[in-house]
Parts: C-alpha cells; sequence; structure tokens
C-alpha cells in the first residue's frame, strides 16, 4: 500500500504518469497498473474522481 499511497499523492500534486514514473523510479507501466488497482479500490471511473473520494474518506488532505 505504500506505493500505492505515493502515487495517489502525486496524482493529488497533479504529475502525469510519465512525471510519477520519473519520480519514482518505475515504468510508466507501473504507474498505470498501480492507478488502475487505486481506481478500483475507490470504486472511481477517472482521477479527478479518485482524488475527490480520497478526499472524502480522508487518504488525502488539503
Amino acid at each position: 500500500m505504500p506505493r500505492e499511497f505515493e502515487i495517489l499523492n502525486l496524482v493529488f500534486e497533479g504529475l502525469s504518469f510519465t512525471q510519477i514514473s520519473r519520480k519514482l523510479n518505475i515504468t510508466d507501466d507501473e504507474v498505470k497498473r498501480y492507478h488502475k488497482q487505486l481506481l478500483k479500490k475507490f470504486e472511481a471511473r477517472n482521477s479527478v474522481e479518485l482524488v475527490r473520494k480520497a478526499l472524502e474518506d480522508s487518504w488525502l488532505k488539503l
């Protein structure tokens, strides 16, 4: 879960998948896989909905 949480925070910051992959030294495909897992966990259809739900559930703070 720690890697997923890192990616969730970076998505919240507005970074692209490429920027996230460079920052975490992982491939774009790994970022996409983690992102897909997060979408499923939060039952979200896209990044905006993911961040909204994560904020509502107190996974992220403004």
